[in-house]
């Protein structure tokens, strides 16, 4: 009879043979922050959010009964810069669209392509209401407040150009107003439609189904939802123009999203609502994206809305939570990753060989329960399983590519302020920005 010690590798023996005391010594950041964080509070709320199914299928019913009703005008603005080449895909799919009463304004943010031309003859040919153009490039919070000025409709739905959507993602995003009046914002729910162009994009799609569609799942139903996607994101126009627009920086979605909810209004995810996005198809151009998003944390999070934190005539406990489960989950725990590292290496060296694999096996088995997880909110399933075999592999990327990638963006930010220097905005603008402290 063959025992199990001939089968199973070395280093789960040797755990096995150490005890649980150690082991918790050993991966105590797993299993503090990681397990709770990604399989626990994920888990707890799929299962309310199971229980609670036909019950948000009334309420959400109704409200798109009363939404039909009343049949409001949505003004739909993509700001941008030479997005001209997906003007045409971008039309088409909302010419498709369940919800019709809609207006279409682009925003030609100073482009050096042929997107004036298009958007011209899109405007000519009555397949667009307006056509707007900076000739000198404002940034494209500059492009979307022009778009918010000329806009006519009672709700404003911020899209990029590159997107593509399902047919009723416009209708479903904006259901949830006619849920409740509190609602200032509704974010779409974002996937990666070019995920078969390379590995990149597929690790980035298993990303956004975890952080976007279960993780803004998880958020909105804790009252704490932070972000509303630039790619995809509805708002109350008389909300986004009570708080000003658009601030000038990266970032200008989490930005805006604080704002909204420092008014006094909620924020909140409706994962029925599906737009497709194109992510970078290889990892330098990754790299250069999530350098960007990180050092907006630390520019908006720690230092734009640090107001948050402090006691005042309007302080809000979820705006508290919500800005303090970012900065804790992505900056701090961040930093603790690394005590972490140091901590084994120079505690537990001499056993190395068994702690690596045992840390990948860990967080592969983790991997795979968070897919069950994005399988079972997800509206493609079959469409989706193909991500499975690629599970293991986010061991890697969001476990030691991210954070390293964190780890320099935060450091530009919090000591250089390296964010002011970005070339997604342009000079002028950043410098006005960082004179006035946006």
């Amino acid at each position: 009879m063959i025992e199990w010690r001939e089968i199973l590798p070395e280093y789960l023996i040797y755990w096995h043979e150490v005890g649980i005391g150690k082991f918790i010594r050993i991966f105590w950041y797993f299993i503090i922050f990681e397990l709770t964080r990604y399989i626990l509070i994920d888990y707890v709320v799929a299962w309310v959010q199971f229980f609670n199914r036909k019950k948000r299928k009334l309420r959400f019913d109704a409200a798109r009964n009363l939404l039909r009703a009343e049949n409001p005008l949505v003004s739909i603005i993509v700001p941008g810069k030479n997005e001209g080449k997906h003007l045409y895909k971008l039309v088409k799919s909302l010419n498709e669209q369940t919800y019709k009463n809609t207006e279409l304004i682009i925003v030609d943010d100073g482009s050096d392509d042929d997107t004036p031309i298009i958007g011209r003859s899109l405007e000519k040919n009555g397949l667009i209401d307006m056509f707007l153009r900076n000739e000198q490039r404002g940034g494209k919070a500059s492009a979307a407040n022009m778009a918010l000025h000329f806009a006519k409709g009672s709700i404003i739905v911020h899209l990029d150009a590159d997107c593509s959507f399902d047919c009723d993602a416009i209708e479903n995003v904006i259901v949830p107003f006619y849920m409740d009046q509190r609602i200032g914002a509704v974010g779409g729910n974002v996937k990666v439609r070019n995920f078969e162009d390379g590995l990149a994009p597929r690790l980035q799609a298993i990303e956004y189904l975890k952080t976007v569609s279960v993780g803004r799942i998880a958020t909105s139903s804790l009252g704490i939802y932070k972000i509303i996607s630039g790619a995809f994101g509805a708002f109350r126009a008389n909300v986004i123009q009570s708080i000003g627009g658009w601030d000038i920086g990266p970032g200008l979605d989490g930005d805006i999203t604080v704002k909204i909810r420092k008014s006094g209004y909620k924020t909140v995810f409706e994962p029925s609502a599906v737009c497709l996005t194109s992510a970078p198809i290889n990892f330098r151009i990754l790299t250069k994206q999530r350098l960007r998003w990180d050092k907006s944390i630390i520019r908006f999070r720690v230092r734009k809305h640090f107001d948050i934190f402090l006691p005042h005539a309007g302080f809000n406990w979820s705006n508290f939570f919500a800005s303090f489960e970012n900065i804790f989950y992505n900056v701090i725990l961040d930093i603790t990753w690394w005590i972490y590292i140091f901590d084994v290496i120079v505690n537990y060296n001499s056993t190395l060989h068994f702690i690596i694999p045992m840390n990948f096996t860990l967080y592969t088995v983790v991997a795979y329960f968070q897919m069950l997880s994005m399988y079972i909110f997800s509206e493609r399933r079959k469409e989706e399983l193909q991500f499975w075999k690629y599970a293991p592999l986010m061991t890697i990327y969001t476990g030691t590519y991210l954070r390293i990638v964190r780890t320099i963006a935060y450091y530009h930010e919090l000591v250089l302020k390296k964010s002011y220097d970005d070339p997604w905005n342009p000079y002028k603008s950043s410098s006005q920005a960082k004179k006035h402290g946006f």
